[in-house]
Order: C-alpha cells, then structure tokens, then sequence
C-alpha cells in the first residue's frame, strides 16, 4: 500500500469502527476455531501497522511478518516486537513451528495466493490452522480496493478453491460485515453511477462510529458459528489436507 495509506491506518486503527469491530470478530473466531487448550504459537502474516498484534498476544506466543518498512516500524513501536521483514514466500521460517496462522485482509495483497497459502502450509505444526479474512463480493469492487492496492476480492468458491489448489482443507467460511452491507453496497453503486469515490478511510463523528462499531461488532455473536452467504468480507479457517 501507499505510504500515506500506512500513516493514515496507523492514526485511525486504534478508535475507527471498522478496525474495532473486526477486532471482536476476530478474536471469537480465534476463541472458536483455535487449534488447541493454551497457549498458542502464532504467526501473522501482513502485520500492517501493528494494530492486532495485542490482541494476538492475549492467545499466546506471537511472530509476525510485515514488508513495508514504514508499516513495520509502527508495528514494532506499538507492540515491542521484532517483525520480519520480507514477501512470502521469501521469508525463512521453521516447518512445523505454528498452531496459528493469520492473515488478516492480507491474501488478496499477494500475486501468487496460491504460493503463498502453500508455504505457510508446511510452517503449521500438528493440528495447526489457518484463519484469514479478505474482501468478497467482487461486484463491489472500488477506488477503495485500488487505493488498498488489492489484487482481487474473493467469493466462497474462489476462497475455497485457493485453499484446495495449496493442500488446505477450508473446514469453515463465512461472509461478514453483513448488517452494514446494504448500506455499504448503496454507498458503493452510488460512487460507480456518479463517478465520485475516494480510496480514503474517513474517520466518523463519534456518535456514527459509535453506532458503526455497535452494529458491525454485534455479529461477533454469530460469524464464528454459522456461515452467512452475503457480506462485505470473508473469513475462513482452513487446515491441512490429511495425506
């Protein structure tokens, strides 16, 4: 992403709806599909600025890796962590030596998705998991996706059929961000119709992100459990294939 993407996230992702939200999801995903009881060892792929690490820390031991070296300065700054740098899969790690590993709105990022799940398959250790989160609906792609430098937004069966293709078996998938979604697609086919739309991540007056954070957190309750067919996003776990 572009520099000023970066320096943008890193003033906003600790208070902006979407960011807060998307932390509660994630962590009852974690809490409902973690590989194992205890202390977890744990990668995160694409660290951006750093604003999940503390809440992966609270589920055990946590790596992480992040190419930008601007975005992995903050990371580090905040977290007290030394991030590896580097794109996948051209950076060195240990085969075996992870229960989890997350890329959170990451994978669409990367050219060769395929390649990289496929690498990060072998760091797994026994019973290890996957969990990542991208965009879906690629109908709804935007000036936000360009700004994001994103290589596609996936469905369920372009999801899945990336997992298969690198030997991993997507055991649960579901959209979210799915109570906000018409709203977020009007918003979306009004700025295609009128030509008008910024790649930007505006920050709302405090009782819209307030209600955001309120409405968009509230499918923490059901996302981890049951698989919703429409939404804004994705999220998937994924093991490897038993051979």
């Amino acid at each position: 992403m572009d520099r000023a993407t970066y320096d943008r996230m890193a003033e906003i992702d600790k208070d902006h709806w979407w960011f807060v939200a998307r932390r509660r999801i994630i962590a009852r995903l974690i809490e409902r599909h973690r590989p194992k009881a205890g202390p977890l060892r744990i990668l995160e792929v694409g660290a951006g600025t750093g604003s999940n690490l503390d809440l992966l820390k609270s589920f055990g031991t946590v790596d992480a890796i992040e190419p930008d070296d601007g975005a992995r300065a903050y990371a580090e700054q905040r977290s007290g962590l030394k991030i590896k740098s580097g794109y996948l899969p051209n950076v060195p790690l240990d085969d075996g030596a992870y229960d989890l590993i997350v890329l959170l709105d990451v994978l669409e990022h990367i050219p060769g998705d395929v390649e990289a799940l496929t690498y990060l398959r072998d760091k797994l250790a026994p019973g290890g998991r996957i969990i990542v989160t991208v965009p879906g609906s690629p109908w709804m792609w935007s000036a936000h996706d360009v700004a994001h430098h994103h290589q596609r937004r996936y469905t369920t069966a372009s999801l899945k059929r990336s997992f298969r293709a690198a030997g991993l078996n997507p055991r649960f998938t579901t959209h979210f961000n799915s109570l906000l979604f018409p709203l977020i697609a009007a918003v979306r086919i009004a700025a295609r119709l009128t030509g008008k739309g910024g790649g930007d991540d505006a920050m709302p007056s405090r009782p819209v992100n307030a209600a955001l954070t309120a409405i968009f957190g509230a499918e923490r309750h059901w996302v981890a459990t049951m698989p919703i067919p429409f939404g804004v996003s994705m999220a998937s776990v994924a093991e490897p294939v038993i051979r």
